[in-house]
């Protein structure tokens, strides 16, 4: 049927005889002659239909509506001179059209088809026809590349594409499991897996040494612009490797990546503890596409006149106080933005945001009673102050002054316009603590229990720290890692600092406890979260726009209407009985 697509053809193909295939993209007529734009996946192409030239042609385009499947033939010209179209890739040329024949017709399409100004729900109920939009036809496109890059660099490296099971055994990951029941096994339930962290490990032990695939993860959470509950993984794990191997061949998989885009990556990237980025940006996963650093000032506030400011700044294990001087940010923000800034950090638990304003005739704002005039110069000299800047402060509990300070820094960056979208700023977080205090007490792996910690015997659970690194692009956790625990002694002393018993343990991991005595090499790995690229890649405005059936942020698909109510007889066959619950 088609010998070249609609956005193939150039002036190269003047005087050629074509055939082509598509749907109508758009319908005119003028005064006799008709020229609809023929759309494919490649992009559009002007037909022309002219009664003089040919005549049975231009009656059946004449019955012609938008989104008609066609199957046109005819002949590529150059087009009249001043009639080129520049936004085109076929602006200079058209196809006058000898043969039409319409394929299928279409009911008037619900929504049209690129338009953006209908709402994400409707879309989403009609995603086969949002998906003819050129824009998203050109995502998936991305992904297609990235996808194939990844597996061509992965292979050439070695690593073996192994598929792991997607019905398995709920293990606790971080996140809520989607449980299936089992039609066989009464009362019992498989789990979708949230990653296939526990079965790559199983491969290494099993001697597979290098280790890929692009896996489906599934879990329950809370949903919001860069995450869904299901989603694609690229997976990696290797046996007798240390960091910075792993790092290395991560960054051969993200050059490949990017290139396939037409993006040129200089590796290595550069390497930030944990308590780096914490401290300069309130974030395990800054954005370093602009300055805005915050700087420690506790120790200008131990002496100072309010005894709330001094009494967090002596408490140097707990709290932070932090600065934030924005580079003529006093001609920015006024009363009311100032106003509206404060509301903002309040959300993330903010007592308040203080604030110096630094004007010619010196430093005014309500910090300013508060420390000594050679202490604020101390302050200004350090943060980097100067004539029309002004300094913003968060004092308190670090973990919350972090948050909301790291947030404001984000938001000011935005706010102000100091973000060059066309830059990628890539960096590795490393040496993350093992493990987190939870608000009630208890302690949690901050990433998973399989980590292995650098430091195990520290007395301080605080202080130990993991063998973890997290790759960021432009303030997203793009993917993330460890070297993972092969002994069993080291695990058993992770699981007791976790409050896991041994019973515990081995009901939920036994498969793995098991394995890891029978000659587990050391290994690690790395998981990159391909969806995200794929959204920072395109500049699309959320995650769902670069999945080809995404559910909405209510977890539903308005396509399929699911989820859905089952069947008795369904639930009769799986042992279950939905019980009613009050509304």
């Amino acid at each position: 049927m088609r010998t070249h697509y609609c956005a193939s053809l150039n002036e190269a193909n003047i005087g050629e005889e074509v055939s082509l295939c598509g749907w109508c993209n758009t319908y005119r007529d003028h005064g006799g002659i008709i020229f609809i734009d023929l759309r494919d996946r490649s992009g559009l192409v002007q037909l022309v239909f002219d009664p003089k030239d040919f005549e049975d042609s231009h009656k059946i385009a004449s019955e012609v509506r938008d989104e008609y499947v066609l199957i046109a033939k005819g002949k590529v010209r150059r087009r009249g001179e001043g009639l080129e179209n520049p936004k085109l890739k076929t602006g200079k040329i058209e196809v006058l059209v000898s043969k039409l024949i319409i394929e299928n017709k279409s009911l008037t399409p619900p929504i049209a088809v690129g338009d953006e100004s209908v709402g994400e729900d409707v879309r989403l109920k009609y995603r086969y026809l949002d998906l003819r939009n050129p824009r998203l036809q050109e995502i998936f496109i991305t992904r297609s590349k990235v996808a194939q890059a990844t597996r061509n660099t992965l292979s050439n490296l070695g690593f073996l594409e192994v598929e792991t099971p997607i019905l398995t055994k709920a293990t606790p990951e971080g996140a809520r499991d989607y449980l299936v029941p089992s039609r066989v096994h009464h009362g019992e339930f498989y789990a979708l897996p949230q990653s296939p962290q526990l079965f790559k490990q199983l491969l290494m032990v099993s001697g597979f040494d290098r280790y890929f695939q692009i896996a489906k993860c599934f879990r329950d959470e809370d949903l919001r612009l860069d995450r869904q509950p299901e989603f694609t993984q690229i997976d990696i794990e290797m046996s007798f490797v240390e960091q910075k191997d792993v790092i290395q061949v991560a960054e051969e998989v993200i050059k490949s990546i990017f290139g396939a885009c037409g993006i040129e990556v200089n590796a290595p990237f550069p390497h930030y503890t944990y308590s780096d980025v914490m401290e300069s940006y309130g974030s395990d996963k800054p954005d370093l596409r602009y300055e805005l650093p915050l700087i420690e000032v506790s120790d200008l506030f131990i002496d100072s006149s309010n005894e709330i400011f001094a009494s967090i700044a002596k408490d140097s294990k707990k709290n932070r106080f932090k600065a934030l001087c924005v580079n003529g940010g006093d001609n920015f923000f006024s009363r009311k933005t100032l106003g509206e800034a404060e509301e903002f950090v309040r959300k993330f638990g903010a007592k308040g945001l203080a604030y110096i304003q630094v004007k010619e005739e010196g430093a005014k704002g309500p910090l300013v009673k508060f420390i000594s005039e050679d202490k604020l110069k101390v302050l200004l000299d350090r943060v980097g102050a100067s004539v029309g800047d002004i300094i913003f402060f968060g004092a308190g509990a670090k973990k919350v002054v972090w948050d909301y300070m790291g947030r404001l820094r984000q938001k000011i960056a935005s706010d102000m316009g100091m973000i060059d979208e066309s830059l990628y700023k890539f960096l590795w977080v490393v040496d993350f603590p093992m493990f987190e205090r939870n608000d009630d007490g208890s302690i949690s792996a901050l990433h998973h229990p399989f980590t292995m910690p650098k430091n195990i015997d520290v007395e301080d659970i605080e202080e130990i720290n993991s063998v973890a690194y997290d790759i960021v692009l432009n303030g997203f956790e793009i993917g993330g890692g460890s070297i993972r625990i092969h002994k069993q002694d080291i695990q058993s002393k992770v699981f007791e600092l976790l409050g896991i018993s041994k019973e515990e343990a081995e009901d939920k991991f036994s498969f793995l406890l098991e394995a890891l005595q029978f000659g587990a090499p050391p290994h690690g790995g790395i998981a990159f979260g391909l969806d995200r690229i794929i959204m920072l890649l395109t500049k699309a405005n959320s995650i769902r726009d670069v999945i080809a059936f995404p559910k909405t942020q209510r977890a539903t698909c308005p396509l399929t209407s699911a989820p859905s109510v089952a069947g008795e007889e369904q639930l009769r066959e799986l042992h279950i009985r939905v019980r009613e619950t009050k509304k």
